[in-house]
């Protein structure tokens, strides 16, 4: 047996933290003598207790490791690399933050950003199969937006969330306080969802959304419609799917290829929905450069048309109209199976 010195110095973990492991039950001592309340271990327990080392070292949180130290090993290792994507796709709304107040903080007084504008089209369409269109897209001065609507009120749902962010388009936004107010727009989106979708988490909207502040670009993101970015020739996706199946990619359980195909692909794990938990939006801010194009679509798109073919209408189309009108028919052509609705708008500058 190791007493709680030894056992702390073999394992890296300090004796604070295993007796606070000991009370979270997270790490008991293998014995406790009951006269002086004297904690020792077993040497079969280093390897868990560096286990707990390491993933504190990762900034997992104490559930998660209590939860991770309760799975078998290849279990466990799908959910540190769940974990892991998570911490990256946080950094990364981190850091566009942290670029954005670097710049804000270090212009010159008095000196204005490069005056740009966004020139824009939306348009939606049902598609070849699907009864009702339950999409909704707009473009504006100041808004982009795409909503999927689902369930029995799903063309109410889009409608009304797309609608609560209707006053951004107007707003005069600070671009320093435009997440915060991007933030409690889509509260307000939720809200009026619910108010429309009869109280069921059956019913509901995803909701993806750009604003844009003269400098700058604020994205909102919830659900599975996406955002891409089309810069120097080169196409990105700059959102995140909330679905099943990218969890299980993310986990490394599927391929992209096996997500593609898979029966519960649609599955979406947030949206804003009638009732049911608050899900909360994935935020984060864009620097835009002239030249750059911008998509937003439902996923009516993307579930027939693959990434290079969008890449190609998007490349080859100069006026935005024409890029959505091109879309719009490969998906259609493709079967339509699903309605289909898309917003580009390129970044140019002013009075160009």
């Amino acid at each position: 047996m190791l007493t709680i010195g030894a056992f702390a110095r073999a394992s890296r973990l300090s004796p604070k933290a295993l007796r606070l492991y000991d009370e979270l039950d997270l790490l008991r001592p293998a014995r406790v003598d009951p006269d002086t309340g004297y904690r020792y271990y077993a040497a079969e327990q280093l390897e868990r207790a560096r286990l707990v080392a390491w993933l504190r070292r990762l900034g997992m949180p104490l559930a998660g490791i209590r939860h991770v130290c309760a799975l078998e090993p290849a279990d466990a290792a799908r959910e540190i690399r769940a974990h892991w994507a998570r911490v990256e796709a946080q950094t990364a709304m981190r850091r566009d933050l942290a670029a954005f107040l670097i710049d804000h903080l270090s212009a010159e007084p008095g000196k204005d950003p490069a005056m740009l504008e966004l020139r824009y089209f939306a348009h939606s369409d049902p598609g070849h199969v699907r009864p009702a269109n339950q999409d909704t897209a707009y473009a504006g001065t100041r808004l982009l937006a795409v909503a999927d609507g689902f369930g029995p009120a799903g063309a109410p749902a889009s409608g009304a969330a797309v609608e609560a962010l209707r006053f951004l388009d107007t707003a005069d936004i600070p671009a320093g306080g435009v997440l915060d107010l991007l933030d409690d727009a889509v509260r307000g989106a939720a809200e009026a969802v619910r108010d429309v979708a009869e109280g069921t988490e059956e019913a509901g909207t995803t909701l993806t959304a750009l604003v844009w502040t003269g400098s700058r670009l604020a994205l909102a993101h919830i659900g599975d419609s996406r955002a891409y970015l089309l810069r120097d020739g080169r196409l990105s996706r700059i959102t995140h799917d909330h679905t099943l199946v990218q969890s299980m990619v993310d986990e490394g359980r599927l391929t992209p290829e096996e997500a593609a195909t898979h029966p519960q692909r649609t599955l979406l794990l947030k949206a804003l929905t009638g009732g049911g938990p608050d899900a909360f939006p994935d935020l984060c801010l864009h620097e835009p450069r002239p030249g750059d194009r911008y998509l937003l679509c439902s996923d009516g798109l993307p579930a027939v048309v693959p990434d290079d073919r969008v890449h190609a209408l998007l490349a080859s189309h100069p006026a935005p109209d024409q890029a959505v009108h091109a879309l719009v028919a490969a998906a259609n052509e493709a079967g339509g199976p699903d309605n289909v609705s898309c917003v580009v708008a390129d970044v140019v500058d002013r009075g160009a």
